[in-house]
């Protein structure tokens, strides 16, 4: 007699391997998509982040009694004081920096001239070592920066999005606890998965700021000891580059190394290298991982891949704002649909994973448990 034949299961509408390459070229079409609207999707999305972080604050104020209107007002002027604060530090030390370079003009052609000698010996020809010394001059440096980091009317643009976008959310946000309430009752598994991304983003945000204002703060008094001209700039460089995991730190890390080997030679890179990687090394890798890692629940893999994602589809910003993206990605696909969470261990949350092994051993436990099938329980027969 032939087996029972697997008719009655649902077979899906599309083969596998189609359903596979829609889902990647849906998904390419969104990145670019996301890439083309990266002026108004990264300030957006910032002050939405901004907002999950502050609305605890007002939360507070307003159980102290505080009216509603003098609490979102505060809580949106102190945050805006802070970036408007940021943001100009940031332009007086990238302003200092432009001056800076060219007292260096010298040292840096010099520099250049001995990379394209290097070059030379091990057989590279003379366009490509002509490149390399039209890429060491202050002009070709300042204006990579420039082109890098955008211009002050894309910086004021950004600030205008984002205070409107504090303020609109702030207004709204009023009336998110009833429309939170209304969904649950129809959706429960999109009200948790939300509000899980908002409790893991505040953590996150919260943890990596404190981090990065130490490492910042710590890397500036070294370079300031080192005597290493821009010291301030650097510092505020490995506080921005502290919210870029895995890579952050070695992008920090190059400008001091640049300018500490032209103030103070081999001596002074290897005092940095030392001090300077040594502490923030520990801050990254060991400190910063375990009060960051159980908020976002994401694997190293995932964490590294989604800061080239977000880096390639948002720009730098995309970098710094990469973990809060993915948890909203993760919260939007995954967690929402109970019939597609099972996946969930895959981005790395310690707690699913933790939880099926769980399970597997009480399966294990239980199989082992039983009689085998086709031989008559023994055990419980009594001896004659």
């Amino acid at each position: 007699m032939e087996p029972a034949s697997s008719e009655s299961e649902p077979r899906p509408a599309l083969p596998r391997s189609v359903t596979i390459l829609l889902a990647l070229a849906s998904a390419s079409v969104v990145a670019f998509g996301l890439g083309a609207m990266r002026g108004i999707i990264t300030p957006v999305f910032f002050a939405f982040v901004l907002t999950l972080c502050v609305h605890p604050i007002r939360r507070w104020m307003q159980a102290r009694g505080i009216s509603r209107g003098i609490a979102t007002g505060t809580t949106i002027a102190a945050v805006f004081g802070l970036l408007i604060a940021f943001a100009a530090i940031f332009l007086a030390s990238l302003a200092q920096f432009s001056a800076l370079l060219p007292q260096y003009a010298p040292q840096v052609a010099q520099l250049g001239a001995n990379i394209a000698t290097a070059l030379e010996s091990i057989g590279f020809g003379p366009e490509q070592t002509q490149a390399v010394l039209n890429g060491f001059t202050p002009g070709s440096i300042i204006g990579f920066l420039g082109s890098l980091l955008g211009n002050i009317a894309s910086l004021a643009g950004s600030l205008v999005i984002i205070l409107t976008m504090l303020i609109l959310m702030a207004i709204d946000g009023s009336r998110v606890p009833v429309i939170l309430t209304h969904l649950n009752f129809h959706r429960p598994a999109v009200v948790s998965a939300f509000v899980e991304f908002g409790t893991g983003v505040r953590r996150y945000m919260v943890a990596t700021t404190i981090l990065g204002l130490a490492q910042g703060l710590f890397n500036f008094l070294v370079l300031v000891i080192l005597q290493v001209p821009g010291a301030l700039l650097w510092g505020l460089l490995s506080f921005i580059c502290s919210f870029i995991p895995n890579i952050g730190y070695f992008i920090a890390i190059v400008p001091p190394l640049f300018f500490g080997f032209l103030t103070g030679g081999w001596q002074t890179v290897v005092a940095i290298i030392v001090i300077y990687g040594g502490i923030n090394g520990l801050i990254q890798s060991v400190i910063q991982p375990k009060y960051v890692g159980n908020a976002v629940s994401l694997s190293e893999t995932l964490t590294f891949v989604s800061v080239l994602f977000w880096a390639v589809v948002l720009g730098p910003v995309g970098a710094i704002l990469a973990v809060p993206l993915t948890l909203f990605a993760r919260a939007l696909l995954l967690d929402s649909d109970p019939s597609i969470s099972l996946w969930r261990p895959l981005t790395g949350d310690r707690r699913d994973v933790a939880l099926l092994l769980k399970q597997e051993d009480d399966a294990i436990r239980a199989r082992r448990g039983r009689p085998r099938p086709g031989r008559p329980d023994t055990g419980s027969v009594p001896k004659a």
